[in-house]
């Protein structure tokens, strides 16, 4: 298991030579499990593990600036809720984030890197903003509509009743 973290944690190399570093590892593993004795389930559960995740293991040798780790991606997210908290005054999460994360998040990491210009502000594919504006839309669309259910049911259903009549009954 160390000599995996070690090969996992090795600074400089590809994805092409972790791979094969640690492949070969696993399969020296997978041959000499039985001489593990009482350690030999903890084995076999590594193995396992490690073949679903494989492959997506490997991406942060070959994207620069990506994390190893899940920590850094904790630290990111939990920096984002902190001071999102921060400038709304709530003492939780925004419930926009479920919505509109996909773009705040983005956003937050942008603006970190370096000032955010006018022009920078300015779509590029026009179409494809269209097209991300109309998923949030969707998706808040669900958000209010479940707030309308849970906040009077009734009335919700009746309306929901209402619309399918109509439309079901000629002109």
């Amino acid at each position: 298991m160390h000599l995996a973290a070690h090969i996992l944690g090795t600074e400089g190399i590809g994805a092409a030579a972790a791979r094969r570093r640690l492949g070969g590892l696993l399969g020296a593993m997978a041959r000499s499990r039985a001489r593990a004795r009482s350690l030999a389930p903890a084995v076999g559960h590594f193995l396992k593990v490690s073949r679903s995740y494989w492959p997506g293991l490997f991406h942060c040798y070959d994207v620069p600036d990506l994390p190893r780790t899940d920590n850094d991606l904790e630290q990111f997210f939990g920096s984002y809720r902190y001071h999102e908290r921060r400038c709304s005054g709530r003492k939780v999460a925004c419930p926009g984030t479920v919505v509109r994360g996909s773009v705040r998040l983005i956003a937050a990491a942008a603006t970190r890197l370096r000032t955010i210009e006018v022009t920078d502000l300015v779509p590029a594919d026009t179409a494809a903003w269209r097209a991300l504006r109309g998923g949030l839309e969707r998706r808040q669309g669900v958000r209010t509509l479940g707030r309308r259910f849970r906040r009077d049911p009734a009335a919700y259903l009746r309306s929901l009743e209402e619309s399918l009549i109509k439309a079901a009954l000629p002109p």
